[in-house]
């Protein structure tokens, strides 16, 4: 069973097709000056496979990176989560890198995943029920950018531990960061956060691993105009916009944005919106952190840090984080 959760906010957003928050957002995109839309709106059902292709592309580390700590540290990380615990995952996507984890876990007692896409949430979750019949696996679809109210913990159970993989973190501002882990942070309390960030590091590791060589991250950047057009009746024509992903230095992030090849008129709504030649659309931020600053933030959001996790390589980490009650 797919629940909706309850989400209270200034706005809600349930991935489930054409919703009001895609057409309201990309108006408002579309109509400032510069351009820009949450990545949020990249995991549709199409979207979500190509993610799931970007991970195993050769240039892009940080699923091999944070896979490879959550292999070596699992029995660790397993005995601080502590018995019949209580995963909810946010940004859960294909719920790939949790079962490391739910197999070292004692007697795990329920899992939420959290997810915008509700068609890929609800397969990967029927598949994850069926190798974990024990769990009880309560798919949640949702937007986790707001403030949510998750369901009452299970009688007797253990803690709620919170489950942010991939450095999705990054993808937050600064300063909408810092919401997140204030609204975890008390959606966790008595329990704790385990939470992936990418390492600041040389920008030419970053950039290739943005602009791989098969060209699968420039087609899922596209994707969010195709979706446009599918969902919303919009006629972009995607080749007439290019992928551009870059580090800005400055900002410690790279950015990611879709460039106009030509002049050219996008309609959406009876509206007609003109992009210039080289005018982008800013599809993504993903920030790159040091150890210091994450813990440093985290502490502000009133989490108290704990264990840091890094690959061989100093590439990614994974943070223990715990929510006082």
């Amino acid at each position: 069973m797919t629940v909706s959760l309850a989400v209270t906010g200034p706005a809600t957003l349930v991935g489930t097709g054409a919703d009001g928050g895609f057409a309201h957002d990309l108006k408002e995109a579309l109509a400032q000056r510069p351009r820009s839309i949450s990545p949020k709106y990249f995991y549709d059902v199409q979207g979500s496979r190509l993610f799931d292709r970007i991970c195993t592309l050769p240039e892009y580390y940080p699923t091999r990176a944070e896979t490879a700590i959550l292999s070596a540290h699992a029995q660790h990380i397993a005995a601080q989560i502590g018995p019949r615990a209580e995963m909810v995952e946010f940004g859960a996507g294909s719920l790939t890198k949790v079962r490391l984890l739910l197999d070292a876990m004692d007697r795990p007692a329920r899992y939420l995943p959290i997810d915008i896409s509700a068609e890929h949430l609800g397969t990967c979750a029927a598949a994850l029920r069926a190798d974990y019949p024990a769990l009880d696996v309560l798919p949640v679809t949702a937007d986790y950018t707001q403030r949510l109210l998750l369901p009452a913990s299970l009688p007797g159970g253990g803690r709620r531990v919170g489950f942010f993989p991939g450095s999705t973190i990054g993808n937050f501002t600064p300063r909408e960061a810092l919401h997140f882990l204030q609204v975890a942070c008390q959606v966790l309390r008595g329990g704790a956060l385990l939470l992936g960030a990418d390492l600041i590091k040389d920008p030419a590791v970053l950039h290739a691993a943005y602009n791989d060589a098969q060209g699968v991250t420039a087609a899922f950047n596209l994707n969010l105009l195709e979706r446009a057009n599918r969902e919303l009746g919009t006629d972009f024509v995607p080749q007439r916009f290019a992928h551009s992903a870059f580090y800005n230095a400055p900002l410690q992030r790279i950015e990611m944005h879709l460039v106009s090849r030509c002049q050219q008129y996008v309609t959406l709504s009876g509206e007609r919106h003109e992009f210039d030649e080289g005018e982008t659309l800013h599809t993504e931020n993903s920030y790159k952190f040091t150890i210091d600053g994450l813990r440093m933030l985290a502490e502000r959001a009133g989490f108290r840090p704990g264990s840091v996790w890094t690959d061989d390589a100093g590439l990614f980490s994974v943070h223990w984080l715990h929510a006082p009650a």
